[in-house]
């Protein structure tokens, strides 16, 4: 019989979501939302440490300590960078992160400076119907093509220098939260803070269920995947199992949904490890989580980085539907519960291979095996001879019967 899973506090993971959310944290700006997290963990009496630059590296203990395996969240954000000063005392901008200037325009955000923060909106260059008519319609999407005003009196690059700000502050966007009572949860930066919640929830469920994981857990938090370095330099421990937490697209094309959890069987880096992505599918239907398989075409992980860093590890992805992603996001309270319990169930399993506990093998004993039914990889159909083709409808009367 199956052993009843601990189930995740929904009101704990939504009110940490909306207190996260209220913390900007777009890449190279984390230090407050670090300090955060690490708050959690220390209440939930979890030991942790801190890389020089930030990244939270935990251990929740198991009955065994090798071979262990790591989740992990990320906790930055896309944002952008002032990048100059215009004439007009309006701000040029640079991503910070991969996304698009269409889901810029109009929003409202947060320019820090070296001695206070200055609000502003994100327009484009042509911003008024008013005075520009059609040729609004018709302008460039990219950055190139917006610009930041600032809610301050300024209407030059001099006006501009004097209030402080400089090539190089950190600009973050209004998150804009909304919760409904439908269970939807519409927000900027979900990407990856519904995740890191679905983690602390899960992580919560656990640790107040008083029972110990089979093996140690390493719940990781990383301020670098956006700009695509994330979990690369994160692992100290001989872990042999990787799983990401992040967020999946949910549109056309796409097999995801706002409410289930996805496992991803491939992304721009590549196949996931087939063993362990199949385990957390075993686990889902074990346990009745809802869950569907995707493919993301244009994307990329913690996980993968990890493995670009020469980690010899199994590597898998988990993430939770959301719609416009990387744009005005939208999830739904089902497709994080899915995912927190899917994380409990997967850090309270044994490990895919005990054997992966040993760096190398010199034997094939103990190795995994994929081709587990009858595979015919020899072609039954054979082609005729050619002569066999040539000179067969000489007559005339054959080639029309």
């Amino acid at each position: 019989m199956t052993a009843q899973l601990p189930e995740p506090d929904l009101n704990y993971m939504q009110r940490v979501l909306l207190e996260m959310l209220a913390i900007p944290s777009p890449t190279g700006f984390t230090d407050t939302i670090v300090r955060y997290v690490a708050e959690r963990l220390t209440e939930l009496g979890i030991p942790f440490e801190l890389t020089r630059r930030g990244t939270i590296r935990a251990t929740l203990k198991g009955r065994r300590y090798s071979p262990d395996r790591a989740v992990a969240a990320h906790l930055d954000t896309i944002g952008a960078i002032v990048r100059e000063i215009h004439d007009t005392g309006r701000l040029g901008l640079a991503p910070v992160g991969c996304w698009s200037s269409r889901f810029a325009e109009g929003s409202r955000v947060s320019v820090f400076t070296d001695t206070g923060v200055i609000r502003g909106s994100v327009l484009p260059l042509l911003a008024s119907g008013h005075a520009f008519n059609t040729a609004v319609d018709e302008a460039p999407v990219s950055w190139d093509h917006v610009e930041l005003r600032l809610d301050a009196y300024t209407y030059s690059r001099n006006e501009t220098c004097a209030l402080g700000v400089n090539v190089g502050d950190f600009v973050a966007f209004d998150p804009m939260p909304e919760f409904t009572e439908s269970g939807y949860i519409s927000a900027r930066h979900l990407d990856d803070k519904a995740g890191v919640a679905a983690l602390l929830a899960a992580l919560k469920a656990i640790v107040e269920s008083g029972r110990e994981p089979p093996i140690d857990v390493h719940p990781l938090f990383t301020i670098t995947e956006e700009v695509g370095s994330g979990a690369a330099a994160a692992l100290p421990w001989d872990v042999s199992e990787f799983v990401g937490i992040d967020i999946a697209p949910v549109a056309p094309g796409q097999q995801s949904s706002e409410h289930a959890v996805s496992v991803a069987m491939q992304d721009s880096g590549g196949p996931y490890d087939y063993h362990l992505s199949r385990q957390l599918l075993r686990l889902a239907a074990e346990y009745e989580v809802p869950v569907r398989r995707d493919l993301f075409r244009y994307y990329h992980s913690d996980a993968q980085s990890a493995v670009t860093a020469g980690h010899d590890i199994r590597t898998a992805l988990l993430a939770f539907g959301c719609d416009a992603t990387h744009g005005y996001e939208r999830t739904h309270i089902d497709s994080l519960k899915a995912l927190s319990r899917l994380l409990t169930a997967y850090m309270m399993s044994p490990p895919v291979f005990a054997s992966d506990a040993q760096h190398a093998k010199d034997s094939l004993e103990r190795f995994s095996h994929q081709l587990e039914h009858d595979a015919q990889m020899e072609n039954d159909t054979r082609v005729p001879p050619v002569d066999t083709l040539i000179g067969r409808h000489s007559n005339p009367q054959e080639r029309n019967s």
